[in-house]
């Protein structure tokens, strides 16, 4: 086999992770998560999680931190290549996960980022900025970040914060620029889906899941002393569905606005994909409605041109 590990990424809801448990179970491998909210315990349902599609085959980075924690991508790469190592130490194929393109780039690209602190002065300067306005900030910046799931001004902050560290200590975060890292050897599959279908699947997706009791989830978590904002800090669902428990929305904004913030994620994740191909990774597209049977065929053909 060409490949040492397989990485499947396209946006939210194509289905992504029943493609990489089928090869998975193909190939005998384990499946490292590649989202960025996956990570927490009792955040299941907002997240999608989908547990119970894994059946049998074993995971990592999924359930490994609590919420209301602020996990980051140098953590995230720090746990992936513990969990890469170890799947690859015993001779089994690892299978990355994800629709978070910043923590599946990098870990494909063997970036080791340093820990970037808080600058206090610099948070009180962008406190009173609107999110559109901080966009813009983190736009200007020529160093590869997550735009992705920048979808409220504490998230943008953040963002802002670690570029200006990189800015201010080049010599540290020289591996980020320059890319001097150990890339993986990995065969990357997109899953291609239309945008009309794509809308359609995350409409059904988003009434499914608040009749399975999204809602309930996120009460729960308030419940549990988890404070609003740390919940809206990791946007889409439990954003909306934490605005409508505090009053700040009513029932059908908080659907609405909900909806129509998860088709902009979309977007903005095939933007990061798009962008990952000029940046020298090929991803192979492979259609979200083939069958089982065709998707492995697929899969085959496409290790098989790697070995020749």
């Amino acid at each position: 086999m060409a490949a040492k590990s397989i990485a499947v990424v396209g946006p939210t809801a194509s289905g992504k992770t029943r493609r990489a448990v089928e090869i998975a179970r193909e190939f005998k491998g384990e499946i490292i998560s590649a989202d960025s909210r996956q990570v927490y315990r009792n955040m299941s349902i907002g997240t999608g999680k989908d547990i119970e599609e894994y059946s049998g085959i074993n995971y990592h980075l999924i359930d490994i931190v609590d919420a209301g924690e602020k996990y980051n991508l140098h953590r995230f790469l720090s746990d992936f290549r513990t969990a890469y190592s170890d799947i690859e130490s015993r001779g089994i194929m690892p299978v990355i996960c994800g629709g978070s393109g910043m923590y599946v780039e990098n870990a494909l690209a063997g970036i080791i980022l340093p820990e970037v602190p808080e600058n206090p002065q610099l948070r009180t300067r962008l406190e009173n900025h609107s999110l559109a306005e901080l966009s813009e900030i983190l736009a200007s910046y020529k160093i590869l970040h997550n735009t992705t799931d920048i979808d409220t001004p504490k998230r943008a902050i953040r963002a802002i914060e670690i570029q200006e560290y990189y800015i201010n200590h080049p010599e540290e975060c020289k591996c980020i620029s320059t890319r001097t890292s150990n890339p993986l050897d990995c065969l990357v599959i997109g899953i291609d889906i239309d945008r009309e279908s794509r809308r359609e699947r995350i409409t059904a997706r988003l009434h499914s899941r608040l009749e399975e009791g999204m809602i309930d989830e996120v009460r729960k978590l308030l419940d549990s002393g988890i404070k609003p904002e740390d919940l809206i800090y990791y946007g889409l669902e439990y954003k909306f569905v934490t605005l409508y428990l505090i009053g700040e929305l009513s029932y059908d904004k908080m659907v609405n606005d909900l909806e129509i913030a998860i088709h902009q994620f979309a977007k903005r994740q095939m933007t990061w994909f798009r962008g990952m191909e000029k940046r020298g990774i090929k991803i192979n597209w492979l259609p979200y409605n083939l069958s089982a049977d065709e998707f492995m065929s697929s899969v085959k053909a496409l290790i098989k041109a790697q070995d020749q």
